[in-house]
């Protein structure tokens, strides 16, 4: 471990003993995240192991793990003191930063008789139509979902069981027409076997645990499980290839208020990976996908690839430094610059799906830019999911079946799909790797702190709640509030 730390702009640092997820440092060169990269200045060799064989380059690095301003302890981190002129990071594609200055050879046999667990995070989904309403109330209940004023954070549930009620026959709707439930715990859980038989075929046996922030298995449950398995080393993995305040950071959140008052957990080594979307990999997969559907066109030169993301309010990214929108952009330019590599020369657009709300989300909007490609003439057109790496409410029902449709009422004649990676066996082999070249970087989290006390007071509960609720109608029922959400939201 003495040579091998996090950095920005591949594994950002991840303090699960803190609570800002907020502001991670993305901010890396376009394309530059890459193994092929890293080779082409001499500095890192990419194989199953961690191997770093720098050139010209000097780094003065600690063991210690600790947050010394915060006095806290770091996930998968090291301090380092940067002495390079070349003033790059060196980034293996697994997303995580490795320095030495010597050369240094880490593989896993070191870790063989330890317990290690992967933890997959994703979002979760309701199994049936009774379950519609209060997965609902449990995302909009989520702080990073529906972000309130401090002065009136009481209102979060009030205001989460309202928009829940009135959203929930028309979500019933959706997911009655995709089979009656979200197909998300199922995939997912197909991930989950998958990737443990990776593991396996790498030498590495692990436990796989899959946890969901606002549906069952809930990530209490799936930490519950680990703590009973004595599992002695962790890797979390969300199934979220770009970082999010929303997703990744929201189930990392969960995450810190576990394990900094568990004495257990805050000693258990982990690493988090909190984004992978620049990864070779993943790269690939995404482009091997893109062009055998390509092939299925007449003329699939002439197809307009459409990446459709899910999007995040604007405020997220502009005022607290949310790195999903650079993250996205690069993203999609690493996949255009590896089908580019095999000769596909396609047009291709981005664009932002499933805003809800009376706030401004990231622009372009999907089914506006949807409209303006059928004006302009596009007749052929392939949607691909990217933000998604499984088939649920978002990729069966809004892509497959709103936006198709105005799709073709539109003016666009042929329309494609490419499929969420699922268990796409390149896919799954690269999340193994992610795996593998995360687990030198674990480390505790924190001392465990004391659980401050709760107000337990039955008649203060009462009154919040009575005002609160009053508040949240009164709030919900002004005509601003009713034309926004009769837009967006009902």
């Amino acid at each position: 471990m003495d040579a091998a730390v996090s950095c920005s702009g591949a594994l950002p640092q991840t303090n699960l003993s803190g609570s800002d997820l907020s502001r991670s440092d993305h901010k890396f060169p376009l394309g530059r995240s890459s193994c092929s990269y890293a080779r082409s200045i001499g500095a890192v060799s990419c194989n199953k192991g961690l191997r770093i064989v720098p050139k010209k380059l000097e780094f003065l690095c600690s063991a210690a793990s600790r947050d010394e301003e915060r006095n806290e302890m770091v996930f998968g981190a090291s301090h380092c003191e940067k002495k390079s002129p070349l003033g790059e990071a060196l980034c293996v594609a697994a997303g995580v930063c490795t320095y030495g200055g010597t050369a240094v050879e880490s593989h896993h046999s070191h870790i063989a008789e330890e317990k290690v667990g992967v933890l997959l995070l994703n979002l979760g989904g309701p199994e049936t139509l009774d379950d519609v309403q209060p997965f609902l109330f449990n995302l909009f209940a989520d702080p990073d979902i529906i972000r309130l004023p401090r002065a009136f954070r009481f209102l979060q549930k009030p205001l989460a069981k309202l928009i829940s009620v009135l959203r929930a026959p028309k979500s019933k709707e959706g997911y009655a027409s995709i089979g009656g439930g979200s197909p998300l715990r199922k995939i997912t859980d197909e991930q989950a076997n998958a990737l443990k038989m990776a593991l396996e075929s790498k030498d590495m046996p692990v436990n796989v645990y899959v946890g969901m922030r606002y549906w069952y298995p809930f990530t209490e449950e799936a930490v519950h499980q680990i703590k009973r398995d004595r599992i002695t080393r962790l890797v979390v993995l969300p199934l979220y290839p770009q970082f999010s305040i929303s997703t990744t950071g929201s189930s990392v959140r969960v995450l810190q208020k576990i394990f900094r008052n568990d004495p257990y957990l805050s000693r258990l080594p982990v690493s988090v990976i909190n984004s992978w979307y620049q990864r070779e990999g993943y790269i690939k997969s995404m482009a091997d996908l893109i062009s055998k559907e390509l092939e299925s066109f007449s003329e699939p030169a002439q197809v307009m690839i459409f990446f459709s993301a899910h999007g995040v309010p604007l405020s997220y990214v502009k005022d607290s430094g949310d790195p999903y929108k650079d993250q996205m952009e690069e993203c999609i330019f690493l996949i255009m610059k590896e089908l580019k590599a095999r000769g596909i020369n396609n047009e291709h657009t981005l664009a932002y799906q499933s805003r809800v709300g009376p706030v401004q989300w990231l622009k372009p909007y999907t089914d506006e830019v949807l409209v303006e490609l059928g004006q302009k003439g596009v007749k052929s057109l392939l949607a691909v999911p990217v933000s998604f790496v499984s088939e649920h409410i978002e990729t069966l029902e809004e892509i497959d079946m709103e936006y198709k449709e105005l799709a073709l009422e539109s003016g666009i004649e042929n329309w494609g799909r490419v499929p969420a990676l699922g268990l796409t066996p390149s896919f799954i082999t690269d999340l193994a790797d992610a795996v593998i070249e995360a687990l030198p970087l674990a480390a505790a989290t924190s001392t465990p702190k004391t659980t401050p006390a709760v107000d337990h007071d039955p008649m203060r509960w009462a009154i919040k709640m009575f005002f609160g609720s009053f508040l949240a109608f009164i709030l919900f029922f002004s005509p601003k509030m009713l034309m926004a959400f009769r837009n967006h939201l009902i």
